[in-house]
């Protein structure tokens, strides 16, 4: 099942010029879907990310909100249920509590009552109040900016890699493996990554949908970014705000001697990711949203990157888990990540790297609009 499209105000309605607009602007919501009563003026991708939103929080999918008649038909997820009317009146309820109480500020949102449930509890737990705390690493906020600290763990990070001197000679990389998710219905298809330095990058995932091969592709060119996917609601979705901010740090990564400096201000705690110990660093910068990295206590490994976008309702996380680290020309790189968002978890596994070479400035052009064959499910 599917979380991400969780459109609980819309009836999908492509305009034969979308295309075209989308290489001239953000295309924004009104623009692509009909009937929008709510969240208007937002971009495409910032209204997908509040689905996820709607998603995670009431712990339902596509069709609970919307109807079994919109699989496979993107018109029908336009058809009004009292779900979809309620939901429009508790993002009112929300906003007007925000406004009025945090001066606009998402202070609360759907997720502050519902927590994974449609209907928010109303009677203490005892259960929850007299057993061992859950805790949530990714909750982990920094404490202190001790810069000295920061740098240790910056340093420990590089030399485990391979030094600093190895690590700043890697330029590019091209590798081969697969990928697996939500939109492959979990089977591993062929993937294709070009990376260069700073922060270049685009990934192709070959998918075989209904006799077809059909590719999607991400890109991050340094300054922009775009996906252009047959399971996306339009054919070519620009990526702005936190989306963009996500792209350029998840590029970034894969050369990390640039990391240190991608952030202004860095705080520094300690957590626990399945009973490891880590040290967390916080980057902030005005204008961005903030960037958690994990980094394993006794390894000094990157095991973690946790990004945010913004949207109307809240923000929504990214977090990549990185592992499997292998040497390729004196620097280790993960050879597999598990990336999980409010729509859907990924599993991306190299087989073959190859380091420094040529990689055409083409691969990281915006990619041409995806081929659209209908609803993948």
């Amino acid at each position: 099942m599917r979380l991400w499209s969780l459109c609980a105000f819309v009836s999908l309605w492509l305009s034969p010029t979308l295309a075209t607009a989308a290489q001239q602007r953000p295309q924004l919501a009104e623009d692509v879907f009909k009937n929008i009563q709510v969240l208007r003026g937002i971009p495409v991708d910032e209204f997908m990310e509040t689905m996820g939103f709607f998603s995670s929080s009431l712990g339902l999918n596509c069709v609970d909100c919307h109807t079994r008649q919109s699989e496979g038909n993107w018109a029908r997820y336009g058809d009004d249920t009292p779900l979809k009317n309620t939901t429009r009146r508790m993002v009112r309820m929300v906003d007007a509590l925000n406004r009025a109480n945090f001066r606009g500020a998402s202070a609360i949102t759907c997720w502050t009552c519902h927590r994974g449930d449609q209907r928010p509890k109303v009677v203490p737990s005892l259960v929850v109040q007299y057993s061992a705390p859950a805790e949530d690493p990714n909750e982990t906020e920094g404490d202190t900016r001790d810069t000295a600290a920061v740098d240790r763990v910056f340093t420990k990070y590089i030399e485990a890699i391979g030094g600093a001197e190895r690590v700043a000679a890697l330029k590019s990389f091209s590798a081969t493996g697969t990928y697996s998710g939500y939109d492959t219905d979990q089977q591993p298809m062929p993937v294709e990554i070009f990376a260069t330095a700073p922060a270049q990058r685009t990934t192709i995932v070959h998918m075989a949908l209904g006799g077809q091969t059909l590719d999607s592709v991400r890109t991050y060119d340094g300054k922009e970014g775009w996906i252009a996917s047959p399971d996306k609601p339009v054919p070519l979705m620009t990526l702005t705000g936190g989306n963009l901010q996500g792209a350029r740090i998840e590029a970034m990564a894969l050369f990390p001697a640039q990391l240190r400096q991608a952030f202004t201000r860095w705080k520094t705690a300690s957590a626990s990711i399945d009973d490891r110990d880590v040290q967390v660093l916080e980057g902030s910068a005005p204008g961005q949203l903030p960037v958690k990295l994990f980094f394993d206590a006794g390894s000094g490994l990157l095991i973690r990157l946790l990004h945010y976008s913004a949207s109307p309702v809240g923000r929504t996380p990214t977090q990549i888990d990185y592992a499997t680290y292998r040497e390729v020309s004196g620097v280790k790189l993960p050879f597999r990540w598990t990336t999980t968002w409010t729509g859907g978890q990924s599993i991306t596994e190299l087989k073959d790297v190859r380091t420094n070479l040529d990689v055409p400035v083409e691969k990281f052009s915006r990619p041409a609009p995806a081929s659209m064959p209908g609803v993948v499910r």
